[in-house]
């Protein structure tokens, strides 16, 4: 049996779980933070706008989960907290993170291509999809803003931003270990020790391992293991310097490394009848059915597929008191390197799919740096300001095989690089004090965008291109775009615990380029013939661009046992970019076009109630109406109507949790239920649109401290009912599948 998985580091894992028991030998028991015994609900400091604030005191709608929240949910990435959040999907479709919120998305990972929600590490700006789906240890709280935020987050903020937020090292002497094990040979082992060195110099350290074997089932009669599997290892080192009373510098470095699988797939075909027909129509089975890929290509054999990635990232920031002001610097610089071998499932036909073979390789880097400067105090003007400077470049080759039944050579390869781009910022922002009650905000920020890339297509008889014997296509393109979005809002203190506000705010993602040519053009000594070239409404696509109007209400009530979170919102949505695969040339190639205009109108309702020191209840509502307005994707059939891809018109969430004071601790038992409309997932370049069915999806927990203890363990069973669904799927019917129900104890020991 072929495996190319890599094992643990267990000598990294030694030394830090080592290190934190050497640091609990000397420490003496410090008890857990002690329960709420008010039973109010506890307030939050958030920055999503960009300085310090209370969530139920800042004017956007958004979600906050805290690092203790995460860890007693088993929340430890990305794609696990959609349940937990209103209107936002966070699917870890394929090798990359799919980012929905409010029905708005995007499509295209490759490096090209931008997100439409800006996805961030401690102010960070995460530029690629594919290093999004990271592992969430020693985090601090998970800030997830809804609705477009291009003033003080700027570009590729259409639907959102999802910033998290990790721990910085304090002036106290503390560690934690945690070990969890499951079904599906799933192990995990997390670590954390932080140090305060002197009165100048605090460190911490964390680290954590996670695995666990696929999901899916071989029904292909190959030795092979599948996707949807999990190995990987990660370690953050944080230094945090006092300069001076007034200065301060944080120091990060972080290293990841995952050795899992890329075959995350079924065909379609596993829950859909009538795809041939263009009607793809939902059918019953077993969730070991839906899992099973029994695909036999006819005209190949699969290969162990892989994906490895490393990723290894460097920032700093310097935060310094002005007395006034406060001048803030980020900057960071990221590497991640990627290595995939898949296994696609290629319908070439209705009737009719082959299998394919695709391997990648790519190096990304990126460089980001911003300058901000805030004022400080309480006066009836505050403000900030900034400048920002962004830049990626990205190498990558994709070869494909086994599409000699399209008509094309043993190799279909994609030799591109360097693919750079570039951004330019200058933002502000200022909220005047009208009244004791009554604030204005206006912001504005410009963005200059650039992007080039140069590459080919080639057609080839070996793995190495021959002069002799093959031929290029040139794809070379270069476009720079611009763009100014603004925010203005009034917010409004209706009565000591309520709070009101309105908002009008645009975002913008900026445009891009498809493979091809124009006429004349030439590069890596390529040249661009006309009979070779592309126009150039097909080569570009245009920025996408988002209005937003917003009303929200949040207060806390029954003496703030209670709390509401609600919104309103209404968004003209242009050009919209959507992309799938395309033949071009005879050939077929991802092709990212706009869509026209689209609307986005919704409500949602939030918070929780507590009713006793000892009962805890949360609640959530959304209804939302997201669909194009104008759209035809073949330029002859009319989409106007359809809804926008993960935009179910309403969804339900329910969670009740029970603490029970025992003699020896407290035991607490809780449960979380979210039901979800039916929506769709459209891929418009096959003129197909699947439908989801309406599904509820629950998770149950228990959890038992000892009176006094260090330590805690806990059991939880994530999605009781074992109901899977499609979280993505493709133009060649390539589905990848949710997470069947798994069942995990934990036990945590911090001091």
């Amino acid at each position: 049996m072929i495996n190319n998985k890599a094992r643990w580091q267990p000598a990294l894992l030694a030394a830090s779980v080592s290190a934190a028991l050497q640091g609990m030998a000397h420490a003496q028991s410090v008890p857990p933070t002690p329960d709420n015994t008010d039973g109010q609900v506890q307030e939050v400091v958030v920055t999503a706008q960009r300085t310090a604030s209370l969530e139920s005191r800042t004017p956007v709608a958004m979600s906050v989960l805290t690092g203790e929240q995460l860890r007693q949910a088993g929340l430890d990435q990305p794609s696990a907290l959609a349940a937990r959040l209103p209107n936002v999907h966070l699917d870890g479709a394929a090798a990359a993170l799919k980012i929905t919120i409010r029905g708005v998305t995007n499509a295209d990972t490759t490096e090209k291509g931008d997100p439409s929600a800006a996805f961030m590490v401690d102010g960070v700006y995460l530029a690629r999809p594919t290093q999004q789906n990271l592992s969430f240890y020693d985090v601090d709280r998970i800030e997830v803003l809804r609705g477009p935020q291009g003033t003080l987050y700027g570009r590729n903020t259409t639907a959102g931003a999802i910033n998290v937020i990790t721990n910085a090292p304090s002036r106290q002497l503390e560690g934690a270990v945690g070990v969890e094990l499951g079904d599906y040979a799933s192990r995990k082992v997390n670590a954390m020790l932080n140090v305060p060195v002197n009165d100048a110099l605090a460190l911490r350290a964390a680290v954590a391992a996670n695995r666990h074997d696929s999901y899916l089932i071989n029904g292909q009669g190959t030795p092979y293991t599948l996707g949807l599997d999990r190995d990987d290892v990660s370690g953050r080192l944080s230094a945090k310097l006092t300069l001076s009373p007034a200065a301060s510098l944080l120091l990060r470095a972080d290293h990841s490394s995952v050795r899992d699988n890329s075959d995350r797939i079924v065909p379609d075909t596993n829950f859909y009848h009538g795809v041939a027909s263009g009607q793809p129509t939902w059918y019953d089975a077993s969730t070991d059915q839906r899992l099973t890929n029994g695909f036999v290509p006819p005209n190949t054999r699969p290969e162990q597929g892989y994906d490895h990635k490393t990723t290894t990232g460097l920032s700093a920031e310097l935060a310094w008191d002005l007395g006034p002001a406060t001048v803030t610097w980020l900057g960071a610089h990221r590497r991640f390197d990627n290595h995939v071998l898949f296994n696609y499932y290629y319908r070439v036909k209705p009737t009719f799919a082959i299998g394919v073979h695709q391997n990648f390789d790519g190096v990304n880097t990126q460089d980001s740096h911003e300058l901000r400067v805030a004022t400080n105090g309480n006066g009836p003007l505050s403000a900030q300001a900034g400048l920002y400077y962004f830049r990626e470049e990205t190498n990558t080759l994709y070869t494909f095989r086994d599409l000699a039944l399209l008509g094309l050579p043993p190799y279909y390869v994609f030799p591109t690089g360097p693919t750079i781009a570039r951004s330019k910022a200058v933002f502000g922002q200022a909220t005047w004090r009208l009244t004791d009650r009554l604030r204005a905000t206006a912001g504005v920020r410009y963005t200059s965008d650039d992007k080039s890339r140069v590459g080919s297509t080639n057609f080839q008889q070996g793995p190495v291109f021959n002069p002799a014997t093959d031929f290029k296509l040139l794809n070379a393109a270069d476009l720079d775009t611009h763009k100014n979005t603004w925010r203005l809002g009034l917010d409004y203190d209706v009565t000591p615990t309520t709070f009101a506000y309105a908002t009008l705010s645009t975002g913008y993602k900026a445009g891009g380029f498809n493979d091809g040519c124009l006429a004349g053009s030439s590069a890596l000594g390529i040249p661009c013939p006309a009979a070779l070239a592309v126009p150039a409404s097909t080569l570009y696509y245009q920025p996408e661009t988002l209005t937003s109007r917003e009303a929200g209400l949040k207060t806390r009530f029954w003496d703030k046992r209670a709390s509401l979170n609600l919104a309103v919102f209404d968004y003209d949505y242009r050009n919209l970019q959507l992309s799938g695969v395309a033949i071009v040339r005879g050939a077929p190639q991802y092709v990212t076009t706009n869509a026209g205009v689209a609307s986005v109108k919704g409500l949602e309702a939030d918070g929780q109630i507590n009713p006793t020191i000892d009962d805890r209840i949360s609640y959530g509502l959304t209804l939302l109406d997201a669909h194009y307005v104008s759209y035809t994707p073949d330029g002859v059939h009319s989409w106007a109507g359809t809804k926008l891809d993960r935009a179910p018109s309403n969804t339900v969430t329910a969670g009740y949790e029970h603490r029970f004071l025992l003699a020896s601790g407290q035991l607490r038992a809780g449960i979380v239920a979210r039901r979800s409309a039916a929506y769709i997932i459209g891929v418009p370049t096959q003129q197909l649109r699947y439908t989801i069915p309406a599904r509820t999806a629950s998770d149950a927990t228990v959890r038992y401290q000892p009176s006094g203890a260090p330590w805690s363990v806990q059991a939880q069973v994530r999605n009781l009912e074992n109901k899977v669904q499609p979280i993505a799927i493709d133009s060649f019917g390539m589905v990848v599948p949710s997470d069947p129900r798994t069942i995990a104890v934990r036990f945590d020991y911090r001091y």
